[in-house]
């Protein structure tokens, strides 16, 4: 029950960003796929899903949003300057791709240790860097290259009828 609330919480805020049900909806995908992640990083390690790994999905989740925060207000912000769609999507991901990758090195490479430990008292901390470490990398490829190309292609396409303007100039 707890999940579903965070969930609709979450888009609440997003669409309260973002003021389109399209970009918060998209900026939403990448938790699903960021769950996959962490889920296939725990299964190919071995790992069963506990209250650590839980907690470490929590986090890679706030994580992974940020990262989509960053790229569409950023796409968002170059469309309100005058710039065309598909320029603002190109510009706009190459003007963070290395904000959003030193973000993530930064904390992988804090972690990779405390995932890779087999020391005493390593059964708490290893599945929780486990899934932030690995789910982090493979949310950070989305973010990066993924999400620009799903935000043009919904930006592209007509609003529903009676929906959202674009966001031209």
């Amino acid at each position: 029950m707890i999940i579903p609330l965070t969930l609709m919480l979450m888009f609440i805020l997003l669409y309260s960003t973002f003021g389109k049900f399209r970009q918060a909806a998209l900026v939403l995908c990448i938790v699903p796929l960021a769950l996959f992640g962490g889920m296939l990083a725990l299964n190919l390690r071995g790992m069963t899903l506990n209250v650590s790994s839980v907690v470490g999905f929590i986090a890679m989740f706030g994580l992974s949003i940020q990262n989509g925060i960053i790229m569409v207000s950023h796409i968002n912000g170059l469309r309100r300057g005058g710039m065309p769609l598909y320029t603002a999507v190109a510009e706009g991901a190459h003007h963070r791709f290395r904000p959003i990758l030193m973000t993530s090195i930064t904390t992988i490479i804090g972690l990779l240790p405390a995932s890779l430990a087999t020391g005493i008292g390593s059964d708490v901390q290893r599945p929780l860097a486990t899934v932030i470490v690995y789910g982090l990398m493979f949310s950070t490829l989305i973010s990066m290259f993924v999400l620009p190309t799903f935000y043009y292609l919904i930006e592209k396409a007509p609003p529903p009828k009676g929906g959202e303007e674009y966001l031209q100039p």
